[in-house]
């Protein structure tokens, strides 16, 4: 007996650092990843080893460690599906054993205990250490600005926790709900969570249906359109034209001291304008057929069909909404990892899920970067400071947090939520869930059917030869490579 008590617990002991040294290879390659792609768009400092510098390497380190994170929750749920789905196509077989229920819980627990970590403790020490040059008449020095910096986190806490204490004790009035709220560990964080969750749900909802929409255009850019009815050559010829012109306008002005300026500039950036079009068609005439005339329409049909779907998984999700009281996200229970398959269409339908899901991330990233209110967020590449890249680590963890929650409340996946991230309240709300679906699927047609609409419109206008009286009105047309009819430049 004492011998079997024995090898229990080595059996626990081994699992248990089988599963710590899995986590940890997985996070760190998802930091190394991240270190690459923030160093990537940083701006280059100087060599010197001043205080400026430490304090940039610190941010820089909280940075990748919150995008580190931002990766774990994007990867987390299709990590999860197809663990999933090889349990039960492969229950008994010894190389994956080590892939269990255990693991996939833990690295949900752990996710969104450090998704927690960095919105609230890390990303804030890190822009305020940034900003921090330690108080007045205090000695100048690291030591000066980390104290400074704990007690900007001290008040900042203190703000917070007031503002969702008060909200809360007005939602739920009741002296159960306001006993709770002095419960910090077991309460209050993952209720201040799920607010958080329930404002990434909602930056989800107004950047995806923005983002399927922009898709078509940034594929557009990336790929070689099919020149169907287009002379490139003549194209091509009046740009190198218009180049010439520019070119001795410009020479003309350099000449004359009195006429630089705020002139030139423009000369100057219309100029390398022209080029960057006239690069554009040297590139499209330079295209195989393939590239033009098939793989195009090829991408441009899997964009399509991957909206479509997620478009009617929805509209399905919305109709069992209505008929099943278990579609609701809490209305699931935990069945267990490996017992039984949540897709209908086993592996295939697995698949599938996961694709949408990364579809809807990457979507959603490029609607949060399109929106005007989020456009000064944008990275460039080697000229990204700390504090954009502080902005832009915690809207993505915010996004990417929100994703599983997202991905379950519109029905895309049927995997129950594990861990923290099945306790949100709003979660069991009927009408808010019902909401975010109706919303989701209305939002995201509104915007198709105006993108294609209006490329159609366009088409029409210029089929019956009425776009040069448009195009003269407006001299730029960010879809075309054409010039207008007052002959300025048109960009793609």
């Amino acid at each position: 007996m004492e011998e079997d008590d024995v090898s229990i617990r080595e059996q626990n002991f081994h699992s248990q650092v089988r599963e710590y040294i899995i986590c940890f290879l997985l996070f760190a390659v998802l930091y190394i990843v991240s270190y690459c792609i923030i160093t990537r768009y940083k701006r280059k400092s100087d060599d010197h080893e001043d205080e400026d510098a430490v304090v940039n390497r610190i941010s820089l380190y909280l940075c990748t460690f919150t995008l580190a994170v931002s990766g774990g929750a994007v990867f987390l749920l299709p990590f999860s599906i197809i663990s999933n789905e090889i349990l039960l196509s492969f229950p008994k077989n010894y190389y994956i054993q080590w892939l269990n229920g255990s693991l996939i819980h833990g690295l949900w627990n752990l996710v969104s205990l450090f998704s927690n970590l960095c919105l609230f403790v890390l990303m804030p020490f890190a822009y305020f250490f940034l900003e921090s040059e330690g108080f007045a008449g205090s000695k100048k020095g690291i030591r000066a600005r980390i104290l400074e910096t704990f007690v900007m986190l001290f008040l900042l806490a203190l703000l917070i926790l007031g503002i969702v204490w008060v909200a809360s004790a007005l939602i739920d009035n009741d002296p159960a709900s306001m006993e709770s709220l002095y419960d910090l560990w077991e309460f209050y964080l993952p209720y201040l969570y799920s607010c958080i969750s329930l404002m990434g749900g909602l930056l989800l909802l107004m950047c995806t249906p923005v983002g399927l929409s922009r898709m078509f255009s940034i594929m557009g850019q990336l790929l070689v359109k099919p020149t169907i009815l287009e002379d490139l050559d003549e194209q091509i010829y009046c740009i190198h034209l218009q180049e010439e012109a520019l070119q001795r306008r410009l020479n003309g002005t350099c000449s004359h001291a009195y006429t630089r300026g705020s002139f030139t500039h423009q000369l100057n950036k219309e100029l390398d304008n022209i080029r960057n079009l006239k690069n554009k068609l040297e590139r499209r005439k330079k295209a195989s057929g393939w590239e033009k005339n098939l793989l195009y329409p090829i991408v441009m049909l899997i964009l399509l069909a991957g909206t479509t779907i997620s478009v009617l998984m929805v509209v399905f999700n919305i109709l069992y909404l209505l008929v099943d009281e278990t579609a609701m996200p809490k209305g699931s229970t935990d069945r267990g990892i490996g017992n039984t398959s949540l897709s209908t269409f086993g592996l295939a339908q697995a698949v599938l899920e996961i694709i949408l899901m990364f579809y809807l991330m990457v979507s959603s990233v490029v609607g949060f970067y399109s929106l005007r209110v989020f456009q000064s967020l944008t990275p460039r590449n080697d000229d990204t400071t700390m504090t954009t890249i502080i902005g832009c680590c915690v809207s993505i963890l915010v996004l990417s947090s929100a994703l599983p929650v997202m991905s379950r409340t519109l029905g895309i996946t049927r995997f129950d939520l594990l861990g923290d991230f099945g306790r949100f309240n709003w979660l069991g709300n009927f009408y808010i869930v019902l909401s975010y679906n109706m919303l989701f699927a209305v939002v995201t047609t509104l915007c198709l059917v105006r993108k294609f609409t209006s490329a159609v419109r366009e088409e029409l206008l210029k089929a019956l030869g009425l776009d040069k009286l448009q195009l003269s009105n407006s001299p730029t047309d960010p879809e075309s490579g054409k010039l207008s009819a007052n002959g300025h430049q048109k960009t793609l």
